[in-house]
């Protein structure tokens, strides 16, 4: 039996952010450091999004990751091999955190943490197979693609706010980044989102 990739994924990263969450010399060596990734710590590009800064932080993105990563475990493999999913996760926390990393690459003690980016780039790419399906949001029923655009709207906003902890940045770098890496994949994708966009549903 084939082990599900977002069941493999979900178990590294609980295992990896529950262990680093009681021993900070850990967490701290596998976080996204831009003096670190100067000076040769190149893994952290990838490690950071094993590691989280509370069990709030982990549990939200793993409960997201597992609902809608199940559902392209398949689609990932068909197009690139038993591997594909762990090589569009991977590419999609590489993609979300590059901007960041530029942006700050001058600030030495410039931090970030956490799967945030590439579960954004796994939920869009999921929108674009099912753009009505019902997300509960704070328990709240909401079309995917109604929240896809708030979710846009309000990360473009509180990205340009002052003093907020919450990387927006890698969460508007990983959505596009699913998107554009699916429709690479499958560009016939573009007519099934158009098509499943112009016949909504409820519920």
């Amino acid at each position: 039996m084939n082990l599900s990739a977002t069941l493999v994924l979900i178990a590294i990263t609980c295992a990896t952010s529950l262990v680093a969450l009681g021993n900070p010399k850990m967490l701290e060596s596998l976080l996204l450091w831009t003096r670190g990734v100067q000076r040769g710590e190149w893994y952290r590009l990838l490690t950071y999004g094993f590691v989280h800064a509370d069990f709030g932080h982990l549990l939200f993105n793993m409960i997201t990751l597992y609902f809608f990563g199940r559902a392209l475990d398949g689609f990932y493999a068909e197009h690139l091999g038993p591997f594909g999913f762990y090589i569009f996760y991977l590419a999609a926390l590489l993609a979300s955190i590059l901007p960041s990393y530029f942006d700050h690459r001058q600030d030495p003690d410039y931090r970030s943490l956490g799967a945030s980016g590439a579960v954004s780039a796994v939920l869009f790419a999921f929108i674009l197979f099912d753009p009505w399906t019902t997300l509960l949001i704070f328990v709240v029923p909401m079309p995917a693609i109604i929240y896809a655009v708030a979710y846009v709207a309000y990360s473009i906003y509180a990205s340009r706010q002052e003093g907020s902890r919450v990387n927006h940045s890698a969460h508007l770098w990983g959505a596009a980044f699913g998107v554009a890496f699916t429709l690479v994949l499958e560009p016939r994708l573009v007519g099934h989102f158009l098509g499943a966009l112009a016949t909504p549903r409820f519920g």
